[in-house]
């Protein structure tokens, strides 16, 4: 039987010519052949200015769950998603992907997980995909420096992170009654590329 692993790193395919590029970012024919069942309604975009700009841990309780596609368009983040979901043999494990503008990256992280970053240039901008509207009634998170989850966050030697007040006051992990269940998919590390344009 093969192991899935619930977060997925999607590579799409640039074209270039002597004019410039061009990439397919989403194709929804190539995510449901590639086993894919979501169905996202919303793309968000954010801009931070500076490096060290940290934005997370985020999700949304049932619901309004979501799912999330995340690509960087300028700049360069560490991403980061934790396995929140209950009696997972992972939870409170997390993973992390680097992903620039230029990489052709994209991290395809599921329910379940909360989901974060930092922007490790300036004037950086990610567009994620969702599955759900935005419920301020059902936003939640967990505290990025949380020791119990250890992110290795990159820069701390180096810079003071930036974030919002909300995030700065977000609960602890073992404060958190997650709503979320396993579904028999451990949190894997990070070691596989999938192809999700069809040009």
């Amino acid at each position: 039987m093969e192991i899935i692993n619930p977060i997925r790193i999607l590579k799409t395919k640039i074209l270039e010519d002597d004019r410039g590029w061009f990439s397919e970012t989403y194709n929804d024919h190539c995510f449901k052949k590639n086993g894919f069942k979501d169905v996202f309604v919303q793309d968000n975009h954010s801009f931070s200015l500076n490096t060290g700009t940290i934005r997370g841990l985020h999700f949304q309780k049932p619901p309004h769950s979501q799912a999330k596609i995340v690509r960087c368009v300028s700049g360069r983040i560490f991403d980061v998603a934790v396995d929140i979901r209950k009696d997972s043999p992972t939870y409170g494990n997390w993973i992390s992907l680097e992903i620039s503008a230029s990489s052709g990256l994209q991290i395809y992280i599921p329910i379940g997980f909360a989901h974060g970053f930092m922007t490790l240039e300036p004037n950086t901008e990610v567009i994620y995909k969702v599955t759900d509207f935005y419920s301020s009634s059902h936003d939640s998170g967990v505290l990025w420096q949380d020791k119990s989850i250890s992110i290795r966050w990159p820069l701390l030697e180096k810079i003071l992170p930036s974030l919002s007040d909300k995030d700065m006051n977000l609960p602890f992990l073992n404060q958190l009654d997650s709503p979320f269940t396993y579904d028999g998919f451990p949190l894997l590390p990070l070691d596989m590329e999938r192809d999700m344009s069809c040009v």
